[in-house]
């Protein structure tokens, strides 16, 4: 549970703190008021990934060249300070060393935005982000080899950039590229199976009926990695990146057998994009033993009165939910769930 949120050149904040109610909060406003911005603060603290960039520099303030946020919860005070090149991090006023210390005992959290129908609807970029988010904060073991085969990635893209490259050398990245790949494939399609039963039960509570949903891991290259990436020098030499391996890999949603992307009606795709999310919040409580952070971005404006009610129902009871929205129709002259906050010039008033 989050007690508080201090921000320093985050996004469009210079500066901001938020005592935040233990049940959470509806963050109310109109569009490009930052209350995106706070969701995305909390699951970079917690999760040390933002849903919105890969690259730390555009989570900066517009012109600034650091950034600064801090959260306190049950599990202490976690602090981020970002200047290029450098992210230092501290739990309790202590320096942590690497992502594992310093991720460790945080609260687990989940994204449900109105952008998740991409999971479904798009190609296989959205959903292999949602499996290392969900993935790094599931298991240590697939953070440590993601964070690994990402850096040896990097490196040998850049080494085939480079006209002076070496092959030696492009095979001893493969090499360390093999072994870790391996790794996540393996822990991938574990969690997948472990997935399952989770995104079927959320599906049938949003959806309101039983339907048969199927998720299967499809690997690249389902061989061996090694072989593969041997096999594919001379063609990553001429394009001059790394055109094999798990960062290709994808997973096939299926509802009573048939291909979600192709067959489901976007009815149907929107409340299997929450479902998704919803396993994923309900597999973190039960394996981490940690209640879930909920950040909910302006999603029940997209949902009918039908699949609104369901979602608020299916939510984790114990979970803080931290919603945001541009209106409070939804509610249907009904009492908020939580307490609301509105969001006007870079300022929260209850």
């Amino acid at each position: 549970m989050l007690h508080s949120l201090r921000l320093h050149n985050f996004r469009c904040y210079p500066s901001l703190s938020w005592d935040i109610p233990s049940a959470g909060a509806i963050l109310c406003g109109d569009n490009a008021q930052g209350k995106t911005s706070l969701l995305e603060a909390i699951c970079f603290a917690l999760s040390l990934h933002s849903p919105r960039s890969s690259r730390l520099e555009r989570l900066a303030g517009h012109g600034q060249k650091e950034f600064g946020i801090s959260v306190s919860s049950i599990h202490g005070t976690r602090r981020i300070d970002w200047k290029p090149r450098n992210l230092q991090l501290r739990v309790d006023g202590n320096i942590r060393r690497d992502y594992a210390d310093y991720l460790r005992d945080a609260s687990p959290v989940s994204w449900l935005g109105n952008r998740d129908i991409s999971l479904v609807q798009d190609g296989a970029e959205p959903r292999r982000v949602y499996l290392d988010f969900l993935g790094t904060q599931w298991h240590p073991a697939y953070r440590t080899a993601l964070i690994a085969y990402r850096k040896a990635l990097r490196s040998r893209n850049a080494l085939l950039k480079n006209p002076r490259r070496s092959r030696q050398l492009l095979h001893n990245y493969a090499q360390i590229l093999a072994e870790h790949g391996a790794i996540i494939i393996k822990l991938r399609e574990m969690l997948l199976e472990r997935l399952q039963n989770y995104v079927s039960q959320s599906h049938q509570r949003i959806a309101g009926k039983r339907e048969h949903i199927e998720l299967h891991y499809k690997a690249y290259n389902p061989g061996n990695l090694e072989q593969a990436f041997a096999a594919s020098i001379d063609q990553d030499e001429r394009l001059g990146y790394t055109s094999c391996g798990p960062q290709r890999d994808d997973f096939i949603l299926l509802i009573n057998d048939k291909d979600a992307s192709d067959f489901a009606s976007e009815g149907q795709q929107r409340s299997l994009a929450t479902a998704l999310q919803l396993g994923q919040a309900n597999l973190l409580q039960d394996e981490t033993g940690l209640a879930p952070i909920l950040l909910i971005d302006d999603i029940f404006g997209e949902l009918d009165s039908q699949r609104r009610q369901a979602l608020l129902e299916a939510l984790p009871s114990d979970s803080q939910s931290i919603i945001t929205t541009t209106q409070l129709n939804w509610l249907g002259g009904a009492a908020a769930p939580l307490p609301i906050f509105q969001v006007e010039n870079l300022q929260l008033r209850s």
